[in-house]
């Protein structure tokens, strides 16, 4: 998982689904776990890529392919609760399928033995039968596509979703959708796609299961899905001993080139099975779970505690009033209670007053009596004066001292004490060290982290390393093997920067590997990568990004004498497109019908190009011989002829004798038609 794929962690989808944890990438979308808060109920959530979001068509397709879908009901179809568009999140709502995939099981396994493979291979078809009587095809089966739960269910996801994109205006008409490894000859050549297509792909699983491959292999998904038009499947007893022949041959009825050779539907295939099951007594098999699935993993995830909490509930007029109350309670002195309100109370006591200056003494006999003169200067109390001197040192003293506390409990505050050591988690597992992290001070996260040597789900220790120093309540990323890297898929439209960016994210070193024709990438975009999509690879190998030199060319067929709706279907027939139609006379061509293309026929022309078909204007003249002037005058002039009448007598009754230019003629409209008519 890269880190885009955390920006909707915790968001709350259409106001309802809450999206926990990551489970799986695709090249068009992203499966999350999820939570449906109405109905408390886990549930998996599909958010396309943000592009389709924006465009109206495949809003509106995967809208009905929604609807279409949840009303099937089988246990081997995934459930489909809700769909809707969230800003620009378009989502759709499923059964959480507590397992893993076929393609998961395929990499732990290995090849199947054949009474496993039929376990798996009969759910599918039994799902895709009801799918098909319902008039709906899958378009896109493949391991991914088959879930496998922990309690044995195998079930079909993705229905309807291949056709929505190829509704929408984010494709070209001429993109090959689906995935290389499994598409059926016809939609390769003309991108159509019946019931016929997904026993095709059905015949493709059940082969890969049996021989742990695919039938056909190349550097580019082009040359692999092209390789079908003219190679046959090989029978999986020619690659790998052990497969009865019956086996043989259902692979190789289901996988016929021409659709008209294979089953017509999922449940013709289904009985075939079921009788070579019986023939060859085949015991019941219950189908494991993957151990190491993306699901399972995305689980682990949440029990960590990697999911932020769920947001505050928003308190009601009531709690405001409690909490304002208990933020601010009342202090009481110990030992003195009040009652009631206290009134105001005035001392009204005598207060003793200082006694009064003593007068002078006046001796009579004296000739100079000893007064206070107002103008000598009274001396300071030195006394007092050295008293108030010590208090104010005493005060100063102190406020030093409460300032040096101060600035020593701050630096080490500032120094060690709002900072906490990340504790050695070697050889704990992941509760464990949750727990220890925890218990100092720290929160935890669960980041998964490539590794050559570790096996997947193993704990590599965290970030920051332990005995870093990091502040209190800072979140320590737990780093959990995710094992070796898989070779991603090419994203849709094959975006250079995007493949970059994706390679580099499962720790690859992207290099230019050539080019090569592409009907579904762009000129310039990323075509495919070498080595294929699935292949696991060690930490920093290096992945080829072929580019595509655009659509192969296409020579532009002959149509003329054809109706414009055989031109058109013969044109997409070889991913050619009509821009407009222009209109010419030609006395060869009946009107309506088509006198030529422009660019002309024969002429090369890149797959996807759009043409000008041109039409002819020409009116067959009908045969006039016979009628009554009025009823051949209102035909021609319905025509848009121009009518000629040469008669004896001026009645709209008289017959018509000749025309010119006779019966048959193509002529263009306008033109004048002479008729002569008796009497």
């Amino acid at each position: 998982m890269g880190p885009g794929d955390q920006a909707l962690i915790g968001t709350l989808l259409d106001r309802r689904y809450r999206v926990d944890s990551p489970i799986a990438r695709g090249g068009m979308s992203m499966v999350y776990r999820g939570l449906d808060m109405r109905l408390d109920r886990p549930v998996a959530i599909k958010v396309m890529d943000p592009k389709f979001a924006h465009d109206p068509q495949f809003v509106a397709r995967f809208e009905f392919e929604a609807r279409a879908v949840a009303r099937l009901t089988h246990p081997g179809l995934v459930a489909v609760y809700d769909q809707g568009v969230d800003g620009e999140h378009a989502f759709l709502v499923m059964e959480l399928v507590a397992g893993g995939t076929l393609r998961e099981l395929l990499r732990e396994r290995g090849p199947m033995p054949p009474h496993a493979a039929a376990a798996v291979t009969g759910p599918v078809l039994d799902a895709l039968a009801v799918a098909h009587r319902a008039g709906l095809v899958h378009r896109d089966i493949k391991p991914e596509n088959v879930l496998i739960s922990d309690s044995g269910e195998v079930k079909i996801a993705d229905f309807g979703l291949v056709r929505a994109v190829a509704g929408s205006n984010a494709t070209s008409s001429s993109v090959i959708l689906g995935t290389a490894a499994y598409l059926s000859p016809e939609q390769v050549t003309t991108g159509n796609a019946d019931a016929r297509s997904d026993v095709y792909a059905t015949g493709v699983l059940l082969y890969e299961m049996l021989t742990g491959r695919t039938p056909f292999t190349g550097d580019t998904s082009l040359s692999i899905a092209y390789q079908r038009i003219n190679a046959d499947v090989p029978s999986p007893g020619s690659q790998i001993p052990g497969v009865p022949p019956e086996f043989d041959q259902l692979v190789l009825e289901a996988t016929a080139r021409d659709p008209e050779e294979r089953f017509t539907n999922a449940g013709e295939m289904s009985a075939a099975l079921r009788s070579v099951s019986r023939q060859l007594q085949l015991p019941a098999y219950r189908v494991p779970a993957p151990r190491r699935s993306a699901q399972h993993l995305s689980a682990a995830m949440q029990v960590a505690g990697a999911l932020p909490p769920p947001a505050a509930t928003t308190a009601g007029p009531n709690d405001a009033t409690t909490a304002l109350a208990s933020a601010a309670p009342t202090a009481v002195h110990p030992g003195i209670q009040h009652v009631g309100p206290q009134p105001t109370k005035v001392v009204t006591d005598l207060t003793a007053r200082p006694p009064e200056f003593p007068q002078p003494e006046v001796d009579p006999g004296a000739t100079r009596q000893h007064r206070r003169d107002p103008a000598q200067y009274e001396f300071p109390d030195f006394a007092a004066e050295r008293q108030r001197s010590r208090r104010t040192i005493m005060v100063w003293l102190l406020v030093i001292l409460l300032l040096g506390v101060a600035v020593g409990f701050g630096g080490w505050w500032m120094g060690s004490g709002r900072y906490a050591a990340v504790p050695a988690i070697d050889g704990l597992d992941r509760a464990s060290a949750t727990s220890t992290i925890e218990a100092a001070g720290l929160s935890t996260e669960i980041r998964g982290e490539y590794s050559n040597s570790a096996p997947v789900d193993t704990l590599l220790g965290t970030d920051p390393a332990a005995g870093s120093r990091v502040p209190k309540e800072s979140v320590v990323a737990l780093l959990v093997s995710l094992g070796r890297p898989a070779v991603p898929e090419v994203p849709a439209g094959g975006d250079p920067d995007q493949v970059d960016r994706v390679l580099r994210e499962r720790t690859f070193v992207p290099v230019e590997g050539g080019e090569a024709f592409s009907t579904k990438v762009p000129n310039g975009g990323v075509a495919a990568l070498k080595p294929g999509p699935g292949t696991v690879l060690d930490v920093g190998s290096q992945v080829q990004m072929i580019r595509s030199k655009g659509s192969p060319p296409v020579r532009m067929p002959d149509l003329r004498g054809k109706s414009a709706d055989e031109a058109r279907a013969a044109l997409d027939a070889v991913g050619i497109t009509v821009g407009e139609t222009r209109e010419e006379f030609d006395s060869g061509v009946d009107g309506g019908d088509v006198i030529g293309t422009d660019p002309s026929t024969g002429t090369e022309v890149g797959a996807g190009s759009s043409v000008t078909l041109i039409v002819s204007t020409a009116v067959r003249l009908p045969s006039m011989l016979g009628r009554s002037v009025g009823s051949a005058r209102d035909e021609l002039t319905g025509l848009g002829l121009v009518p000629q009448v040469r008669q004896v007598t001026d009645s709209d009754r008289s017959l018509v004798l000749t025309q010119s230019p006779g019966p048959g003629t193509r002529v263009e409209a306008g033109t004048t038609v002479s008729l002569v008519a008796v009497p």
